[in-house]
């Protein structure tokens, strides 16, 4: 891998599609500084700034989950985690766009493979954003569904060539007879300025309009299939593509999270000796054995966060290698595992920025901008712990967890 300044606007990166996992983690880890140094403008102006967007896209870290017959990685769950996560300790919105838009790569290649040429044989280093939330607006006609609607909170849809939109189609009767994910080329969308938020500003993460699009049949997913395991694409043998298909959606969102936390660790550390603590007789806080233990405390907690993570990662990861698709109570678990870890980021920040003090709500400190994106993406629907732990203690007694939400 080629070396480069962390201010270098275009990273030189070669032997693009041979890098191992190792190497993609190293590429994240080398671009981080050139994302931080962006990160406010990309706040500012409620986008990922073209630098940063450019730096990641030379990294080949937008081709995480393409696979391989396009000249992707198709890659590991658990190397989603960690370049996502590197990614963040540099800035969350840009970490947060690679993250989502890896995991509509994933998505994409579940597909029949005539929508995935479509999409990557066209353009190998096509992108690809998405909502899961249903439009009903659409009707059905020969070949496929005519769709109209607004889906909100597109997190990478400023940098995306396609999208993958939730569509509900109902009979003449008000009946549901099933619930896509369209694939659309955003030339045929619009895009609304929506995204004004206190957290998360840089993921620019706005509202997809759609108005009278056709979507062929083969450019329809099921998620009612796609939940229990059955996928359109014929390349059965891929076995990135054989996971499960909720808890990849959901595990993924906490790879930023991981970044945020450390992030924020070491500023903390790296700053202890340098400030007193006020009306006090400690000079430095460093010093203080109530500052250690906070400090402790909130280490513990992100690493408890990694276990959760990498414990989930690895069995979506394993079972996926040996064609086994996740047992119910471990997809669960898996849910859990996901609001938990980020419920340990979010507390692990309130313990440090109570410790470095109230300096950390600065605008010029970066720890303010860290727990506002941290606090903002714990948020999102499907890592809420208290839905998380309903759905595994309900598996764990052996009750339907469909009665909170079929996202299992």
């Amino acid at each position: 891998m080629a070396s480069s300044s962390a201010g270098s606007a275009t990273m030189d990166f070669t032997n693009h599609r041979l890098a191992s996992s190792e190497a993609l983690v190293s590429r994240a880890r080398e671009i981080a500084p050139l994302l931080a140094k962006h990160a406010l403008q990309g706040e500012k102006e409620r986008r990922a700034s073209a630098e940063s967007i450019r730096a990641i896209s030379d990294a080949g870290l937008f081709q995480l989950m393409v696979p391989k017959r396009y000249g992707g990685y198709e890659g590991s769950i658990r190397m989603h985690l960690e370049v996502s996560a590197e990614l963040a300790e540099g800035c969350a919105g840009s970490a947060w766009v690679t993250a989502l838009t890896n995991v509509c790569a994933w998505f994409t290649a579940l597909y029949e493979v005539r929508a995935q040429d479509e999409v990557w044989g066209v353009n190998p280093m096509a992108r690809v954003c998405g909502v899961f939330a249903p439009s009903s607006n659409c009707q059905r006609s020969t070949g496929g569904l005519t769709v109209s609607g607004k889906w909100y909170w597109s997190s990478g849809c400023l940098h995306a060539d396609w999208a993958c939109l939730g569509v509900l189609e109902k009979d003449a009767a008000g009946a549901v007879v099933d619930q896509y994910l369209a694939l659309i080329p955003m030339s045929e969308l619009t895009i609304e300025d929506t995204w004004f938020t206190v957290g998360m500003r840089a993921s620019g993460s706005n509202c997809v309009v759609a108005k009278n699009v056709f979507v062929p049949d083969h450019r329809l997913m099921s998620i009612i299939a796609a939940i229990g395991g059955t996928y359109p694409t014929e390349r059965t043998e891929e076995a990135a593509y054989r996971a499960a298909f909720v808890p990849v959606a959901a595990l993924i969102l906490v790879g930023p999270q991981l970044g945020l936390g450390r992030a924020a660790l070491k500023y903390v550390i790296e700053k202890a000796p340098q400030r007193a603590i006020a009306y006090t007789s400690y000079e430095k806080q460093s010093e203080s054995v109530g500052f250690q233990m906070q400090l402790a405390d909130a280490a513990m907690k992100i690493d408890t966060a990694h276990l959760h993570a990498f414990r989930a990662a690895a069995d979506i990861d394993n079972a996926a290698t040996k064609g086994e698709y996740l047992a119910p109570v471990l997809r669960a678990r898996v849910r859990a595992d996901t609001g938990y870890a980020a419920k340990q980021i979010t507390d692990a920040l309130n313990i440090l920025m109570t410790a470095h003090g109230a300096g950390s709500f600065a605008e010029s400190s970066p720890l303010q901008r860290i727990w506002r994106d941290s606090n903002t993406a714990a948020r999102h629907a499907i890592v809420l712990q208290p839905i998380g732990d309903e759905i595994y203690g309900k598996a764990l007694l052996g009750m339907p967890t469909n009665v909170v939400t079929p996202l299992v």
